[in-house]
Formats: C-alpha cells, sequence, structure tokens
C-alpha cells in the first residue's frame, strides 16, 4: 500500500456479526465469497490505506478471514457501535488517521478513501472526515437513507433521518446523503468513547451526532460515487447483480486476450 503519504493511515472494517436487520450479512456469500471478503478487496485497492485489518467480535469471523488471508483482530462483544470498536483497535495500532470501512460497504472504492483523508492532508486540525453525496429524490422520505446539512465550508451542521434542509419557500434545496463512511484521529476516537451518547444522538439514533453535540467538527467531502450499504435482503441481491456482472465483464476482456 501507499509510501508516499506523510500520514500513516490504518484502515479498519468493523464487522459484526449479529446485525439487527440483516443477521450474519458479513458472511453471506456473494458471487463465491462473503461479503466482508468483498469489502477487504474493494478496500486494499485504495493507496491511500498503509495497512487494512478486520476488528470484530466473532470468532467465525475471524476463522472465515483467516481462511481467505485477511489479517483480523478481536474486540470486545461489549462495543455499542463501529466507532467503539475502532477505538479498541487504535489502543494498539498505531497511525495518524483511521478510516472506518463498513463491513457492509463492498462497493467501497479508492476515491471514497482519497476523499476521507484528504482534509487530514489539507487541513491538519481535522479530526473527523465523512462524505456526502447527493440525495435522489426518491430517498428523501426514507428514514433508512441518513442526511447531512453541510456549512459553506463544507464542514458538517446536521445529521438526520428527516429530509432536511425545510424547503419552506419550494425555492428548490440541494440535498445530501450520508453514506456510512468516517475517517479519525486517535483524539477523536478517545473522546467519542469517553463521552456519553448524546441527547440529539439518542433521538435520531445516529452515533455521528455525539461529535457535533460536543464541538468536534466534522469534514464532509462531496462524493459522486453512488455505493449500497447492505442492509436488508434487496441490498445483498442488487450488490449481488452488480458484482456478478463486474465478473462477467472480466471473463469477457480475458476471452478477448
Amino acid at each position: 500500500m501507499s509510501e508516499r503519504s506523510p500520514l500513516r493511515v490504518l484502515g479498519v472494517i468493523p464487522a459484526r456479526l449479529q446485525s439487527t436487520r440483516l443477521p450474519r450479512k458479513v458472511l453471506r456469500e456473494i458471487v463465491g465469497k462473503p461479503l466482508l471478503v468483498h469489502v477487504w478487496e474493494a478496500a486494499r485497492r485504495a493507496p491511500d490505506l498503509d495497512d487494512l485489518l478486520v476488528a470484530t467480535d466473532s470468532p467465525e469471523v475471524v476463522s472465515a478471514c483467516t481462511r481467505f488471508g485477511i489479517p483480523a483482530v478481536m474486540t470486545s462483544s461489549d462495543h455499542p457501535s463501529g466507532t467503539d470498536r475502532i477505538w479498541e483497535v487504535a489502543q494498539t495500532h498505531a497511525a495518524d488517521v483511521y478510516v472506518n470501512i463498513q463491513g457492509d460497504e463492498p462497493l467501497t472504492t479508492p476515491s471514497h478513501i482519497r476523499l476521507l483523508v484528504a482534509p487530514f492532508r489539507e487541513r491538519p486540525d481535522t479530526q473527523v472526515s465523512t462524505l456526502r453525496i447527493r440525495l435522489l429524490p426518491d430517498e428523501a422520505d426514507n428514514p433508512n437513507v441518513n442526511k447531512v446539512v453541510c456549512g459553506v465550508d463544507g464542514r458538517a451542521l446536521y445529521f438526520s433521518k428527516y429530509p432536511v434542509p425545510y424547503d419552506r419557500d419550494g425555492i428548490g434545496v440541494v440535498r445530501w446523503k450520508h453514506p456510512g463512511f468516517y475517517a479519525y484521529r486517535k483524539a477523536a476516537l478517545d473522546a467519542f468513547h469517553r463521552l456519553a451518547p448524546s441527547p440529539l444522538e439518542l433521538t435520531e439514533k445516529l452515533e455521528q451526532l455525539r461529535f457535533l453535540e460536543n464541538g468536534i467538527a466534522i469534514v464532509a467531502t462531496e462524493t459522486t460515487e453512488p455505493t449500497i450499504g447492505v442492509d436488508t435482503e434487496a441490498d445483498l441481491r442488487a450488490v449481488e447483480s452488480l458484482l456478478s456482472a463486474r465478473e462477467a465483464a472480466k471473463g469477457g476482456r480475458a476471452t478477448l486476450r
């Protein structure tokens, strides 16, 4: 992986086996491999990562990683979030920046990770970064699609499941979807883990609000590359269709050669 960066960047894939909406999803097979393996293979193509590992509380996930040659570490089963799991990794794995790559995001690209890391290079005071992408009209009223409102400097002002901002006069407004990617300094992870869940976090059920409510800014960089976070059977089928098409295209190119 990259040796050019003055920052040491560690990618961490939190992988909880007993997810709520789609249990065992990280080990569900897609095109002959567990979902988690597809996430790993996608993330390891990113030159901005100096290293990459899986953090889990499941021996079964560790065993699956071992079969595919993926480094994995066991973490506490008491962590309520992936951010807390990455915090534990940060206690024993030194890095300047920790990138949170969700274990259900197999369409992650090198560009996603580059955009997450860029603020730390460009603004040394950056503590947390994330991504935003333009919200599609049919996603606005979907509470499963998280939204973010940003200031003119690109910093997140608020996250919600509601279609914010409210367009009172119908003048037309750009709304932003928030994919669940993050990158953090260790100090931000330490603060998140130390602080109690905040009032807005508990109201919206969005953990990133804990940072904002405690004065820790989040830089939200625009991406134009959509992803599909696998939360339902329908998401799984959609990802399977896309990855199958990619494999078929690779096979076709190999035949031509």
